[in-house]
This record gives C-alpha cells, sequence and structure tokens, in this order.
C-alpha cells in the first residue's frame, strides 16, 4: 500500500503540473479539446489523492510500524478513533489531507459550477491545480508519510495525549476544510480577473464558496476553543496564541467579504476591496500553514520545527508577486459604478464595519508576527501576550457587537429621519435602559456591561425585524404565526439567515462577558474536608473531596480524584478530574504482557467540568500527595460559558440557512393597504409605513 501511495503521490505531481499548464493555455484560447483535457486533470487528480490518503489509511489501521510515520503516531494500544484521527495528527499526514481535501474541492467546484461561468472554470482549474502542486511537492519532497523505517518495532510511540479528545476527530477536519475551501473563491476571483471580467456575475460564486469556507472555519475555531477548555486544563478557551491567531485571522477577513459583497451586488461599489479581501483570505490561510509548520513560534498547536517552512515562504513570495501584478494591470476593469452618497446609509455601516474587521485582523496579524520581527532586528523573541491582544481588540469588536444591530436596519443610499426613528427607537431605548440597570447596581466591569447592552441591543433589533416579518405575512396570507416565520425563512433565506448569524455573534460576546467575573481556587483537602467557592450569581458552591482512586483504562493509566458538590445548600452531584499517564507498548514482544509496558509515560490532565447556562464549576486534579489521598485541586468558577458554545451553533445555523439553495427575491407584489398600513412585499422584505 505504501509503494501505491508514492505512486500516486507522484502521478499526482504530474497531473497538477498538467491541469496547470493546460489550464492556463485553455483559459488563454478556449480550444474544446484543452478545457476538456483541463477539467478531466481536476479529476483526475481527486482520484490520484483519493488513492495516496487510502494507502495511508490502509497502514494506520493495520499498525505497519515499518511506516514511520505510523510508528511515529500510532500505537497497539491506541482506540481506533485516534488511530484514525492521527492521518492528520503529524506534519506528513496533515499536509496529504490538506491535498486531498483541497483536490476534491476543486474537482466539486469543476463539477457544481453552473455553465454560465464556463469561461472561468480553465482558469480556475489552472489555480487549484498550481497550489496542488505546492502541497504535493512539500510531500514528496520534505515530509513524506510514506518513508519506511530500516527495521519493523513491535510498536509505535502512540499519539500525544492532548490529541486523544472527541473533538480531536473533527476539530482539524472542520478548521482543514475551511482553510482548504478558500482556495476556491480566490481562484474564481483569479479568474474573473485574467479574463477580464467587467460584470459582477462572478461575485455570486465567489459568495457561495466563501459562505462554505466561513461555516467550516467558524465550526473549526469554535471546537478548537471547546477541545482548549476541556483538554489543557487550564481553564479558558482563548489564549491569542499564534495558531489560534492564524486561523481568526482569515475568518475576519471573509467575514469582511460577506458583507462588502452585499454593496458591490446593490450599488456597484467597493469592487476592488473586494478582490483585495478574497486573496487575502487565501494569502492568511497559507500564512497560518506556514506558522504551524515552520516553528518559527512557538505554540501549543504548532508541529515541530523543518525546513518546510521555506516551501511556504517561497509560496507566498511567489503568490504575492503574481496578486500584485494582476491586481495592478486589471486595476482599471474595477472601477466602482456607484459612490457612497450619505454616511447614514447601509453602505456606510458595511464600510465601518470592513474597516473594523480588517483592523482587527491587522491588529491580530501585528501581534502574532512580532516575535519573529523582533528577533530579526534583536536577535531574541519578545513574545506579544493576552493583553495586547486583549486591549485592542475588545473595542474593536464592541463596535463590531454594534454595528451588526444598525446595518441590516439602516436605509441604502440614505436614511431618513422617519426611518431612522422607525427602526431603532424600540432597540436604543431598550438598551437604554438595560445600560442604566447594570449602572445603578454597580455591575463590576465596563467592557461586560458594554457587551451585554449593546447584546440586547441587536437582540432587540432582530427580533423585531422577525416580528415585523411574521406580522405582515400573518395580515396578508392569514397564515399562522410558526408557518409565517417558516416561510419567511423560505422566501429570504439569505436575510433572515444573516439575522440568525447575528443573534449567534451576540452569545458569544455574552459567553465572554462572563470571563470578566471568573473566580479560582487552589486548595489541598482530605477526604471529607471542604472548600467553598462564591458564584456571582449570588450563591454559594461547596466542594467536598471525596477520595482519590487509581485503575488502568485502555492505554493509561489513571489517578482519579471525585469532588461532590452542593450549590446554594443544593447537590448537584459528583464532579471527577483525573491525571492520566499514556503508555505504549515497546517491548520485545507482542501483545504487551501484564507489567511490561513501557518506562516512557506521556501525561495529561482531564479536567472534572459541570456546566449549565448560568456557569460552569471546573475541576483540575492537580496531584496527590504521595502515600496518601490527600489531593491538590484548582476550582474555577467561569459565567456563560455555555452562551459561547451556544453561539457557536446559533452562528453555524445562520450561515447553513443563508447558504441553502433557494429563497431568492420573488417579483415585487403590488400595495395593499392591511388595517392602517400600508406594506409592500419584495421577496419578504418589507418596507412598512404608517398610512
Amino acid at each position: 500500500m505504501t509503494i501505491l501511495g508514492q505512486l500516486a503521490l507522484g502521478l499526482g505531481f504530474l497531473l497538477a503540473i498538467w491541469g496547470t499548464v493546460v489550464g492556463a493555455i485553455a483559459g488563454q484560447t478556449g480550444r474544446p479539446a484543452l478545457v476538456q483535457s483541463a477539467r478531466r486533470a481536476v479529476f483526475a487528480l481527486a482520484g490520484v489523492m483519493g488513492v495516496a490518503a487510502l494507502a495511508l489509511v490502509v497502514a494506520l489501521l493495520g499498525r505497519d510500524f515499518n511506516v514511520a510515520y505510523v510508528w511515529s503516531y500510532t500505537s497497539r494500544q491506541l482506540p481506533t478513533v485516534y488511530t484514525l484521527s492521527a492521518f492528520y495528527g503529524g506534519q506528513a499526514g496533515s499536509l496529504l489531507f490538506w491535498a486531498l481535501i483541497l483536490t476534491a474541492f476543486a474537482a466539486a467546484a469543476q463539477w457544481l459550477t453552473s455553465s454560465r461561468y464556463a469561461k472561468l472554470l480553465p482558469y480556475v482549474g489552472a489555480v487549484t491545480s498550481f497550489v496542488a502542486l505546492f502541497f504535493i511537492s512539500t510531500i514528496l519532497f520534505s515530509a513524506n508519510p510514506f518513508e519506511r523505517l530500516p527495521f519493523t518495532p513491535v510498536d509505535g510511540n502512540g499519539l500525544n495525549p492532548q490529541l486523544q479528545n472527541p473533538g480531536m476527530a473533527i476539530h482539524p477536519p472542520m478548521l482543514y476544510l475551511g482553510f482548504v475551501s478558500i482556495t476556491i473563491p480566490f481562484a474564481f476571483a483569479v479568474a474573473a480577473l485574467l479574463t477580464r471580467q467587467r460584470d459582477a456575475a462572478w461575485i455570486h460564486a465567489v459568495r457561495k464558496w466563501t459562505l462554505v469556507s466561513w461555516i467550516f472555519l467558524s465550526i473549526g475555531i469554535t471546537l478548537g476553543m471547546w477541545w482548549a477548555y476541556v483538554e489543557l486544563g487550564w481553564g479558558g478557551y482563548w489564549a491569542w496564541d499564534p495558531v489560534e491567531n492564524a486561523s481568526f485571522l482569515p475568518w475576519l477577513t471573509m467575514t469582511a467579504f460577506l458583507h462588502s459583497v452585499m454593496i458591490q451586488e446593490k450599488r456597484g461599489m467597493l469592487r476592488k476591496w473586494n478582490v483585495v479581501l478574497i486573496a487575502l483570505s487565501f494569502m492568511l490561510s497559507i500564512f497560518g500553514t506556514f506558522i504551524t509548520r515552520s516553528g518559527i513560534i512557538s505554540s501549543v498547536h504548532s508541529f515541530t520545527q523543518s525546513d518546510l517552512g521555506y516551501f511556504f515562504l517561497v509560496f507566498l513570495v511567489i503568490a504575492a508577486v503574481f496578486l500584485v501584478w494582476l491586481f495592478a494591470t486589471r486595476l482599471p476593469l474595477l472601477r466602482s459604478e456607484g459612490h457612497l452618497e450619505s454616511m447614514v446609509s447601509r453602505e456606510a455601516t458595511f464600510l465601518f464595519n470592513n474597516l473594523l474587521l480588517v483592523g482587527m485582523a491587522f491588529a491580530i496579524l501585528w501581534g502574532t508576527i512580532f516575535p519573529i520581527i523582533s528577533e530579526l532586528i534583536r536577535g531574541t523573541q519578545v513574545t506579544v501576550g493576552p493583553p495586547f491582544f486583549n486591549r485592542v481588540t475588545t473595542p474593536i469588536g464592541l463596535a463590531l457587537l454594534g454595528l451588526t444591530g444598525i446595518g441590516p436596519l439602516i436605509a441604502w443610499r440614505k436614511a431618513s429621519i422617519s426611518n431612522l426613528k422607525r427602526q431603532f427607537a424600540v432597540p436604543v431605548a431598550v438598551a437604554a435602559a438595560c445600560g442604566l440597570l447594570l449602572i445603578g447596581v454597580q455591575f463590576g466591569s465596563f467592557y461586560a456591561g458594554m457587551a451585554v447592552t449593546l447584546g440586547l441591543f441587536v437582540t432587540v433589533a432582530v427580533l423585531q425585524e422577525f416580528s415585523r416579518g411574521v406580522g405582515a405575512r400573518h395580515r396578508l396570507h392569514g397564515e399562522s404565526y410558526g408557518l409565517a416565520l417558516a416561510r419567511l425563512f423560505g422566501r429570504n433565506r439569505r436575510r433572515y439567515g444573516g439575522y440568525v448569524v447575528h443573534l449567534g455573534i451576540v452569545a458569544y460576546f455574552v459567553g465572554f462577558s462572563g470571563m470578566a467575573f471568573r473566580r479560582d481556587l487552589q486548595v489541598t483537602l482530605q477526604p471529607g474536608e471542604t472548600a467553598t467557592l462564591s458564584s456571582p450569581f449570588g450563591y454559594e458552591y461547596t466542594l467536598t473531596h471525596m477520595g482519590v482512586s487509581q485503575f488502568k483504562s485502555v492505554n493509561r493509566w489513571v489517578t482519579a480524584a471525585t469532588v461532590s458538590v452542593t450549590r446554594g445548600g443544593e447537590d448537584i452531584g459528583m464532579i471527577r478530574s483525573e491525571k492520566r499517564q499514556h503508555f505504549s507498548c515497546q517491548v520485545a514482544v507482542a501483545p504487551c504482557p501484564n507489567g511490561m509496558e513501557t518506562p516512557t509515560f506521556q501525561p495529561s490532565t482531564e479536567a472534572g467540568i459541570r456546566s449549565d447556562y448560568r456557569e460552569d464549576m471546573y475541576v483540575v486534579f492537580a496531584g496527590a500527595i504521595e502515600g496518601t489521598e490527600t489531593a491538590v485541586y484548582r476550582f474555577t468558577l467561569t459565567p456563560l460559558v455555555w452562551w459561547i458554545w451556544m453561539g457557536g451553533a446559533i452562528l453555524v445555523a445562520g450561515g447553513v440557512i443563508v447558504m441553502w439553495p433557494g429563497g431568492g427575491p420573488t417579483r415585487r407584489a403590488p400595495r395593499r393597504a392591511i388595517a392602517g398600513y400600508s406594506v409592500r412585499l419584495v421577496g419578504e422584505a418589507q418596507t412598512t409605513s404608517v398610512s
């Protein structure tokens, strides 16, 4: 199978060259035979990368420890789900996984794209083939997962214990899908520039593929936060780690694009800006991969240091030079048809939104690469920590949260005074009342109070839009409120799905605000002893140490400590935290006889978490005093963490609604006077005025 994998990689290398060259020539000449050949090359490339991936999976499941990659990341005791996760758990396998996803997306783009974009597809194939050629080259010449050892070990090293978590089976694939799929909208943007497309028709294809990438990246980032929270034992979910930042950067620029593209569709504005945002998203995705694999910045997420960084650096330079040339030569094609008529309009709001998103991305990028710059200049790395990122991004994030409620409600071109009063009177009044209430009760954190106040403003604004839409359908068609809501989504998924996304953003901010009220306590307890921790909600937790136990489970020795928890005098159950010592069998016979495990253990900590919509009780067992059941604990009480995970689910659901086929605007309906209102439904976008 490894020979088959090597052959597939070699054939993929040749096919990628063919697809790049023939696709470019076909795009320029339009010859049908070359167009067809380039298209088939993309499908063939996806097929051979599938064969290479299958070969590695067979080697992993077969525990073929003669393969260096299998020996490095699996063992006989490793559960099957984590054996499969080892496919992307190491440097070489993750690159193969990247190439597999990229070629699959490239084939899907050729297969699913409408024939009206046929002129773009040869160039799209050429771009995706060139990017695939780069990744296949790095695999063949620097990180080959099919390399063999000169002998066959009895067992392997096993997977990093921190990666032996259910989130590991989901988080990396989602993140890879998000990173890799950015290549498709980038390829369409390059194709549109190369073919000198003047209209905005191609932007529809780009928007759909960008939504796909944005959704996968949103899932991957949220799952990554959850994995860090439950697995690393530090009680947090975001540490502004360089690799975390690298995944967040393209998400910010794609979010900016998904907003500004509406201005281009509606008003013909921001053409240059949208092309820049797509190119920037692609470059940031490659930059994130460069950080992860070069080893130039220390990170808990990054792979070991290797010479792969040079490959990525060269690719980034080549891509940047090509994009600058392409943009400069096509600049006259990107002139805007419209112009900004008023600073009080939806265009202006989206523009401010874009500037804040890109400004946040630049600040995070600067803080992330500052250690590299400082080492080049001073010879030592100066690390930028969370305080810098928090100080810079918190005000920007709150401003973005406020714009989330303003943008969808304000009118295009120029908002009138009557429009502003009608749309914002209720949301502003409710938010102002909330702010005054928080001041009155002396809410402990200014930024958390702002997050709650602005979040309420956005929520009321969105619910107001749903109420108006449902009420209009109920009056027009006599539909029940549930049916009216369902058809409201069905007729204009893009608009109302976007509102759901905004509610997800609100839930995120509510969850983030809880970190301002986090409580920590570290204690040493004997069995039967208790510790207390006060909740910001006014009641008290009592935690009683029940004892320490030891046992063996699958591929690890476990020392577990258990506490009984009461809240406000009410028993809410037991919480167990574990210290684990993972082992793999490396003796002369197999399977391992009892008592002959390897003396080299890999430790990990499993936090115990009791979570509800109010707060999380987070228990970390730091260790036991030798020979006793006296345990050292760290208790952390963090409000509103649940809202972060709920926010992720809502955000992704909204994104899926927006992306779901159909639901476009319908023909304009005639005006009908109903119950003292003059209502006109366009799609389901209501414009209502008192008659």
